[in-house]
C-alpha cells in the first residue's frame, strides 16, 4: 500500500469488480517502465523539484488559505535543503502516479506507501518514515450510543476469519489488497475483495462506510483515526496486520536524489521538527476533525478567507479569477485585518498610508476600506502595463511586481533589460534577471536608473510565491461559488 493508499480512488465507486484470492486483484502489468532519467544534477540545475501528491486530511490539503499536511511540510523542506523550488502536482491513485513519475511529469510521490516486494518491483523507495499497520473499517450498530462497549464489540467483526465470504472494498493496485490476499490464504477461505476506480481515495471509502454506502473497507489506522474521530460511528479497532514500513516512492534510475533524500531524512528524523511535523498531524484527530469540519479547509469546504464574496467582487472589477486576488492577499496579510509591516503598510492589502488615501482609503485600518483601495491600485498598474504588454499572463507579472517594490523599481529594471539588449516586455529571464541585479553597484548605479539600490530579489519571490499560491487554489477551491445571500 502506501500507507493508506490514502489517496487514491474517489467518488465513484459504481465500477467494483470482485475478485478472488485464487486470481489477483493486483496487476502486475500495469507499470510502465520508466521513460525519463531525471536525477538531482536536473533538478537543481532547472531550479524546482515536482513533488506527487493527493489531497487528503493528513498529506496535503488547504487550511484558511495556507498549505498544509505532513508530506507537504516534508517536501517543502527538502526542497529548501537542495535550494529548489517546489511544485506540488496533485495526483489520485498510485497507478497514475507511477505513470506520471515514469514519464518524468514528477520526481518524487510523496504519499506514504506501504513498502512491500510486489510495490518494490515498479518503485524504488527512500528510507521508511515510520512505521503503520492496517485496520478494517466498520460501521457500529445504528443504537451504537446505547450500548455498553462489550455490546458494540459483540456487533463488530474482531477476529480476520470472520471476513470468510465477506465483500471488502479496497483501493486499486493497493497493499491492502495483498493483505487481505494473505489472510484468506493464511485462514483457507476467500474473502471477497472488491477493487473500486482508479480515481476512488481511501477517505472517500471510508466516508462510504460511514454514510452506510459499504460494509467494510481497508484503511491505514492514521488515517482511519483521523476519520473516526470525524464520523464517531465508525470503528477502526480491528487490526489486520504487522506493522509496516512506510515510505515515499522514486524512479529506480534516480540513484543519487534517492541518496540526497535518504541522509537528509535520516538527519531530520533526529531533530526535534520531525516529530513536530510528524505529531501534529498523525497524532491529533482531534484537531484534524477540526480542520475537516471547517469551511476554510479544502477538505470540509470551499473557502479561503471570511472575505471570500468581498474578494469576488473585487476580481470581478479586475477581471481575474478571484483565487488569483486572494493568493495576493494571502501573501500580504493572511487575511490579518490588523497586520501591520516593519514599514507601516497595514491591513489586508498592506498599503502604505499615502498610497491608500490615494486610491481612497480614508482609514487605512477599515478593512472594505483597505481592500477597495489596493483592488484600485491594481487596477492602475494592470492600466498602465496594459500599454506595453499585452499579454496578459505576461503582464501580471509586472503588475504583481509593482505592487510589492513600487512602479519605479520595476520600469528601472526594464531600462536595463533595454540597455543589454533583453526584452523589456518579458518578465521571466529578462527584467526579472535585471531586477535582481538591481542590489549590485554597475546597475543600481547606472545613469538609466532613477531609484537606485532595491534588494529586489524578495520581489521576484514574491511574484512567484503569489503565483505558487494560485496554482494551489486553483487545484483545491472551487473557481465559482455563490455570493453571500444567494446572489
Amino acid at each position: 500500500m502506501r500507507v493508506g493508499t490514502w489517496y487514491i480512488l474517489g467518488i465513484s465507486i459504481a465500477f467494483s469488480v470482485i475478485i478472488s484470492c485464487q486470481r489477483s486483484a493486483f496487476n502486475e502489468d500495469i507499470y510502465p517502465p520508466p521513460a525519463a532519467e531525471i536525477d538531482i544534477d536536473s533538478i537543481r540545475k532547472r531550479g524546482y523539484i515536482n513533488a506527487l501528491v493527493d489531497n487528503n486530511s493528513i498529506s496535503y490539503f488547504i487550511y484558511k488559505g495556507e498549505p498544509m499536511g505532513y508530506d507537504y511540510e516534508l517536501l517543502r523542506l527538502f526542497a529548501r535543503h537542495i535550494n529548489v523550488d517546489l511544485k506540488i502536482n496533485v495526483t489520485t491513485g498510485i497507478v497514475k502516479a507511477t505513470g506520471k513519475l515514469n514519464r518524468g511529469e514528477g520526481d518524487i510521490i510523496a504519499f506514504p506507501l506501504t513498502v512491500t516486494k510486489r510495490q518494490r518491483q515498479h518503485l524504488a523507495f527512500t528510507n521508511p518514515h515510520f512505521n503503520s499497520y492496517q485496520v478494517l473499517v466498520q460501521r457500529k450498530p445504528d443504537n451504537w450510543r446505547d450500548l455498553t462497549t462489550d455490546q458494540i464489540d459483540d456487533a463488530l467483526i474482531r477476529n480476520p476469519a470472520d471476513l470468510i465470504g465477506m465483500e471488502v472494498h479496497v483501493l486499486r493496485q493497493s497493499s491492502y489488497i495483498d493483505r487481505l490476499e494473505n489472510l484468506s490464504e493464511e485462514m483457507g477461505g476467500d474473502i471477497i475483495i472488491k477493487v473500486d476506480t482508479a480515481d476512488a481515495e481511501s477517505e472517500e471509502l471510508i466516508r462510504q462506510v460511514a454514510k452506510g454506502g459499504l460494509d467494510l473497507t481497508v484503511a491505514d489506522h492514521a488515517i482511519a483515526a483521523v476519520n473516526a474521530a470525524y464520523y464517531p460511528n465508525i470503528d477502526v479497532s480491528t487490526i489486520l496486520s504487522l506493522p509496516q514500513q512506510i515510505a515515499w516512492g522514486m524512479r529506480p534510475n534516480a540513484p543519487e536524489l534517492m541518496a540526497v533524500f535518504n541522509e537528509w531524512l535520516d538527519e531530520i528524523k533526529q531533530e526535534p521538527t520531525f516529530m513536530v511535523i510528524y505529531n501534529r498531524y498523525y497524532k491529533s484527530p482531534q484537531t484534524s476533525r477540526i480542520r475537516m469540519n471547517s469551511d476554510y479547509s479544502s477538505l470540509g469546504g470551499n473557502k479561503l478567507s471570511p472575505f471570500d464574496d468581498m474578494i469576488r467582487e473585487g476580481a470581478a472589477i479586475l477581471g481575474w479569477d478571484w483565487r488569483l486576488l486572494a493568493a495576493v492577499i494571502y501573501q500580504e496579510s493572511r487575511f490579518n485585518v490588523d497586520d501591520e509591516s516593519w514599514a507601516g503598510a497595514r491591513g489586508l492589502m498592506q498599503l502604505m498610508p499615502a498610497t491608500a488615501l490615494r486610491f481612497g482609503a480614508t482609514n487605512v485600518d477599515d478593512p472594505v476600506q483597505n481592500f477597495n483601495a489596493g483592488v484600485k491600485y491594481l487596477k492602475y498598474l494592470d492600466n498602465y502595463w496594459l500599454k506595453t504588454i499585452p499579454d496578459a499572463n505576461e503582464r501580471l507579472k509586472f503588475v504583481l511586481a509593482s505592487y510589492n517594490a513600487g512602479l519605479g523599481h520595476i520600469t528601472d529594471a526594464q531600462k536595463l533589460a533595454s540597455k543589454y539588449r533583453r526584452d523589456p516586455s518579458v518578465w521571466g529571464g529578462h527584467v526579472e534577471e535585471f531586477l535582481v541585479k538591481k542590489s549590485q553597484p554597475e546597475f543600481f548605479q547606472d545613469p538609466a536608473v532613477k531609484l537606485g539600490y532595491c534588494k529586489c530579489v524578495e520581489t521576484v519571490n514574491y511574484v512567484r510565491e503569489v503565483l505558487d499560491r494560485y496554482d494551489q487554489y486553483s487545484v483545491h477551491i472551487a473557481a465559482t461559488f455563490p455570493l453571500a445571500g444567494g446572489g
